[in-house]
């Protein structure tokens, strides 16, 4: 239980970098660390104790194998998460170009 606790944890500590710091590289530092507690859940709720890989061979039981459905969200997971994080990036790296800061409180004139 302290495991799912520790998900927790990490997920807050994505949101409060999204939430109260101004900087841009930061914010796409907590979009990530929030992207890994929630892969690190997935795969904790698959997790079963002294389970095995879910490969089946002829005369084993199924009941002790571990759920494959979370490692196959979670890859997918990975693969977009990467795609979502570059995009952040060249989008960071554009409103740098354009406004020679990082920092959201100096750069006014982003109202849409």
């Amino acid at each position: 239980m302290s495991v799912y606790f520790l998900c927790l944890v990490l997920f807050c500590i994505g949101l409060y970098c999204i939430l109260r710091k101004r900087n841009l590289i930061k914010i796409i530092i907590g979009i990530a660390i929030i992207e890994y507690a929630v892969n690190l859940f997935f795969v904790l709720v698959g997790y079963k104790m002294g389970g095995r890989a879910p490969i089946l061979s002829p005369g084993q039981s199924i009941v002790d194998m571990v759920d494959p459905l979370p490692q196959a969200l979670v890859l997918t997971a990975i693969v977009i998460g990467l795609a979502v994080t570059a995009l952040i990036a060249a989008i960071a790296m554009r409103v740098y170009e354009k406004y020679g800061t990082f920092d959201i409180t100096k750069i006014r004139r982003l109202k849409g």
